[in-house]
């Protein structure tokens, strides 16, 4: 199916072809399109066609970052809307790992998801549902859309003739950008705690001072 994909994708005109790639990369989580097919696929086959001179690189990165934002809005949306209803039957146990994740890491499980195809898909309907603000969804929304979309748009434009390869292992890519992520998120968060705990020991001192002097 993805090399049935890809050579339609390099077929296609090329304003098609950047029309393509905010539909693809909108609707994978507007619609849960990345189920079955990765966006990160059409985003890095589009950076080949722009490598080759075939559309502007610049519309190439622009769909390639407008595209997620958008679909992740509107995945939210719906998610707030109907979330509780979907994430019913067979589909329970995706929402138990979802809200498991929000819980988590709350907003910046939006961004970690973005590196993931099933986090991706879900983590926005998920967010939604789970009534996270969408004041703290979005900015965490954009930041990923940025580095993810350019990310993976630059990865097939300097790729160029080696796209195939690059295609094949682009779940591979993104999931050790995940990892990388992942890993600097967990240090950020024991350094949050660490200072947390050095506080509140600092207070415990001063009111058992302020007791001991009393």
């Amino acid at each position: 199916m993805l090399r049935r994909f890809v050579e339609i994708f390099l077929s296609i005109p090329a304003p098609l072809a950047v029309a393509a790639v905010f539909l693809v990369t909108a609707g994978e989580t507007a619609f849960f399109l990345g189920l079955v097919l990765p966006g990160e696929l059409a985003v890095i086959l589009g950076g080949v066609l722009a490598s080759q001179g075939r559309v502007p690189l610049l519309a190439v990165l622009l769909a390639g970052v407008i595209g997620p934002i958008t679909g992740d809005s509107i995945g939210y949306f719906l998610g707030r809307r109907y979330g509780r209803r979907f994430f019913k039957g067979r589909r329970r146990k995706r929402w138990a790992k979802a809200r498991a994740w929000l819980a988590r890491w709350e907003a910046f499980a939006v961004f970690l998801g973005r590196f993931t195809a099933f986090l991706r898909s879900i983590i926005p309907a998920a967010a939604g549902a789970a009534r996270l603000p969408y004041g703290r969804f979005l900015p965490w929304n954009i930041a990923a859309g940025v580095l993810w979309g350019v990310g993976s748009v630059l990865l097939g434009y300097f790729a160029g003739r080696n796209y195939e390869t690059l295609a094949h292992r682009a779940g591979v890519l993104s999931l050790a950008l995940f990892v990388l992520l992942l890993a600097a998120g967990l240090a950020s968060l024991f350094r949050r705690r660490k200072r947390a705990r050095f506080a509140r020991a600092r207070r415990s001192r001063r009111a058992h001072a302020s007791r001991s002097r009393g």
